[in-house]
C-alpha cells in the first residue's frame, strides 16, 4: 500500500522524536500492512459513507505527534507517568503504549462511528500483539502492562469513560488536538449540500493552527488559533471535554484566540 506525502512527512516528525524501544514500535505500526488496511478504510468509512472529517492514516499519525510532543514537555518537567510513578514500569514502556495506541485509536471506525473505540479495541489486539511480541521478546510484564496501557488509550480516547493514566490521558488530548482546517477540507469538496452537524466541518475549517508548547503556570499550553469566533466550538465541543475529565488536566493551559483578538483562556 502507498502512502501519501502527508502521512510519509508526519512518519519523520515522529521518528526524528524517538530512540530505542518507542521508535521501534513507532516502525513496526507504520509498516504493518493490516494497520494500514485500516487505516485506510476508517478513512473511507468515515468521510464517504458518514460525512464526517479525517479519521484515517494522516489524523492517527497526527495525534501520535500531539500525543508526543505532550509527553516529551512533560517528562522535561520532571512528571512521571503513571506505572513509572507505580513503579511497574518506566517511561519507555508509556511512550510506546501512547505512540501504538495514538496510531491505532481510530481503526474502529472502519465499522461505524457507534462504539468505534470499543470495536477498535478488538480490531487492533492482533497488531498490539505481533508489535509487543517483537519489541519485549522475553519480558512478559514489560509487554503485559503496556498492552493493558494501550487498550485504555484506545478504549478511552472519546472522553466517554473514566480513564486514570497519565499516559490515555495524553492519548485523548492529542486526538482533540488534530482540528487544524485541513482535516474538514476533504468534506468541503464532497459536498455543499446543508446537513445536520455542519458546525462541526465549518467550526473546524475556521482553525489555522493549534500550537502545543511548554507553558508559564503549567508545564503544557495549547493555544487554537481561528479566523472566526465560530471555531470556538472546535475547542468547547470536542477538546474542552476532553481535558475536564483528564488524569492530564493539572499540566494543561488552554487558550483560543481569534486573529487579532486577544486571546480567550480556559484553563
Amino acid at each position: 500500500m502507498r502512502k501519501s506525502p502527508k502521512e510519509i512527512e508526519l512518519e519523520n516528525k515522529i521518528l526524528t522524536r524517538l530512540s530505542g524501544k518507542p521508535a521501534m514500535a513507532a516502525s513496526l505500526i507504520f509498516n504493518d500492512g493490516e494497520a494500514q488496511a485500516l487505516q485506510n478504510y476508517a478513512n473511507v468509512v468515515s468521510i464517504k459513507r458518514l460525512g464526517y472529517n479525517d479519521h484515517g492514516p494522516v489524523h492517527m499519525r497526527k495525534t501520535a505527534l500531539n500525543a508526543l510532543m505532550m509527553f516529551d514537555i512533560l517528562s522535561k518537567a520532571g512528571i512521571k507517568f503513571s506505572i513509572e510513578e507505580e513503579k511497574i514500569g518506566t517511561a519507555e514502556e508509556s511512550k510506546v503504549a501512547v505512540i501504538i495506541s495514538s496510531l491505532l485509536h481510530d481503526i474502529g471506525m472502519s465499522v461505524g462511528r457507534d462504539n468505534h473505540e470499543f470495536l477498535g479495541v478488538v480490531m487492533a489486539m492482533p497488531i498490539i500483539k505481533r508489535a509487543l511480541t517483537k519489541i519485549y521478546t522475553k519480558d512478559i510484564e514489560k509487554k503485559t502492562i503496556t498492552q493493558s496501557l494501550i487498550i485504555e488509550s484506545i478504549s478511552g480516547h472519546m472522553g466517554t469513560q473514566n480513564i486514570t493514566s497519565l499516559e490515555a490521558g495524553l492519548v485523548s488530548i492529542g486526538d482533540g488536538c488534530d482540528m487544524e482546517k485541513g482535516r474538514a477540507r476533504i468534506i468541503f469538496l464532497l459536498s455543499r449540500t446543508p446537513q445536520v452537524g455542519d458546525i462541526h466541518k465549518y467550526s473546524a475549517n475556521s482553525i489555522q493552527k493549534v500550537e502545543i508548547v511548554e507553558g508559564e503556570e503549567k508545564p503544557v499550553r495549547i493555544i487554537v488559533e481561528m479566523t472566526e469566533s465560530v471555531g470556538f466550538f472546535q475547542i468547547e465541543e470536542v477538546l474542552f471535554p476532553k481535558i475536564l475529565s483528564n488524569p492530564v488536566k493539572p499540566y494543561i493551559e488552554l487558550y483560543g484566540n481569534v486573529t487579532g483578538e486577544d486571546l480567550r483562556r480556559y484553563l
